[in-house]
């Protein structure tokens, strides 16, 4: 059965869609100032009802679609897997916070009061230090990547934040003047989204596509494919929304601290995707394993990033603002670097169709 997923009309013109879908996102919160009460009201271990939905909708179709003996086969690669750790906890982390340091620290710092450099530095370093879950699935999807690898290592990276998150945190956030020693990991936050996002789609995803081989065969399978296709897709548009618009008045309301927070995370995208890239090429990794294993390596998880700013500095603080432009600019960027892997899978050894199988 074909598990290609060309890039149609729609796909295309995504960044388009997406700018889209922040503009409105901005609208929304503008028009309906306490969206964030509304939200808070329906809550699960910090997660808001709707965004996981939204989620969960946006990572089903991509399970169903992904046969798990390649999970399994993943599971017992362990190359990809210890790359992506290391490049996520050993790399990323100190590049980010060395990053904020020098723009916020440095650079920008006669635009900036002590206090609002502390704040700044403190929420790139909690956002360096959350690896991504759910929405990269999406981009090894679009990427041709290999489905099983990814959910492999999300899952990974997901329940290694139990065990990292907390003690990077204590080392890192004194370079914003944060002592750290008191610092709890939001284990309940971690384990549900891990739930959420990784094991309820999949087990979801694995019955529906068993059930339905199983009891109407491959063709009616692939009709069913077929309608889900776009499934992904309009939901990561609504998550958007949904995530965003809540805090469209903390982004619009310091347009020139957004701009200069934008810089230093285009910059840590940016190298973090060519040496995680470079070195998943160099170490003879296949592209349909270096692609989901850069964009692992580049992107971040926001909810977490976000909960952990709100209890540390507050709601409206600089770091929060800092967590929450970090999925503005991410999400364009990696529609970029989806666009840029397509492009450049000739540089990756090619691999056999029973490898892929």
């Amino acid at each position: 059965m074909s598990e290609e997923h060309a890039l149609g009309f729609f796909e295309r013109y995504l960044t388009l869609w997406v700018a889209i879908c922040i503009v409105l996102a901005m609208g929304i919160g503008y028009l309906y100032p306490g969206l964030t009460d509304s939200f808070e009201a329906f809550e699960i271990s910090g997660y808001s009802i709707p965004v996981v939905i939204v989620l969960f909708l946006m990572i089903y179709p991509i399970m169903v679609q992904t046969p798990f003996q390649k999970i399994i086969q993943a599971g017992k690669t362990a190359k990809p897997i210890i790359i992506t750790l290391v490049l996520n906890w050993g790399v990323k982390p100190f590049l980010k916070a060395g990053l904020a340091w020098i723009f916020f620290a440095v650079i920008f710092a006669r635009f900036l009061s002590p206090d609002m450099t502390s704040e700044l530095i403190g929420g790139m370093i909690l956002l360096g230090i959350a690896p991504c879950t759910a929405m990269v699935l999406v981009w090894s999807y679009l990427s041709k990547g290999n489905m099983g690898h990814t959910i492999v290592v999300t899952a990974v990276n997901s329940l290694s934040m139990l065990v990292f998150y907390a003690p990077l945190a204590i080392i890192l956030l004194p370079i914003a003047g944060v002592g750290g020693t008191g610092l709890d990991v939001p284990f309940g936050k971690v384990a549900f989204g891990v739930l959420a996002y990784i094991g309820g789609p999949l087990v979801a995803g694995y019955l529906t596509r068993k059930i339905i081989l199983d009891k109407k065969g491959v063709e009616w399978f692939e009709i069913f494919v077929n309608k889900l296709h776009y499934v992904s897709i309009i939901a990561l548009l609504v998550t958007i929304v949904v995530i965003v618009s809540p805090h469209s008045n903390t982004i619009t309301g310091q347009p020139l601290i957004v701009l200069l927070i934008a810089i230093p995370l285009l910059i840590q995208f940016l190298v973090m995707f060519i040496i995680s890239y470079w070195t998943a090429k160099k170490l003879g990794l296949p592209y349909e394993d270096a692609a989901p294993t850069a964009q692992i390596a580049t992107s971040n998880h926001f909810e977490v990033a976000i909960a952990m700013s709100v209890t540390l500095f507050g709601i409206d603080s600089l770091a929060t603002l800092a967590a929450v432009t970090g999925l503005l600019i991410e999400v364009p960027v990696m529609l970029i670097i989806v666009n840029f892997c397509l492009r450049t899978q000739h540089w990756f050894p090619a691999i056999t169709r029973e490898e892929m199988e």
